[in-house]
């Protein structure tokens, strides 16, 4: 797969594992395991770049003695989201036609 799709796919996956709650790197790992098994030095430059991009807001809080930090999604985070929907009806299309038997 390339290299750059995949990339997109994986932050909008995390986008999507923290859309109606706040969470934090070890449940969303959990969350999407599901879907695709990815390691924490995979997930934590991916919210870094999250964040840079204004997807989303980090806050830590003391859970157990330690410092855990929590991810939320910010608008422009959710609006991300929207955009992929669009964009990937767009790529099953072209999957369609490039998928088609020929006649």
């Amino acid at each position: 797969m390339d290299v750059q799709l995949k990339r997109g796919l994986l932050e909008i996956l995390v986008l999507a594992a923290i859309k109606n709650d706040d969470s934090y790197g070890y449940k969303i790992i959990k969350d999407i395991k599901p879907y695709l098994s990815i390691s924490e030095s995979t997930l934590y430059p991916i919210l870094k770049r999250l964040e840079e991009a204004g997807c989303l807001t980090v806050r830590s809080e003391e859970y157990n003695g330690r410092l855990r930090k929590y991810y939320s999604i910010t608008k422009n985070g959710k609006q991300r989201i929207e955009d992929f929907k669009t964009e990937w009806k767009e790529i099953m299309d072209i999957y369609e036609y490039v998928a088609r038997e020929e006649q």
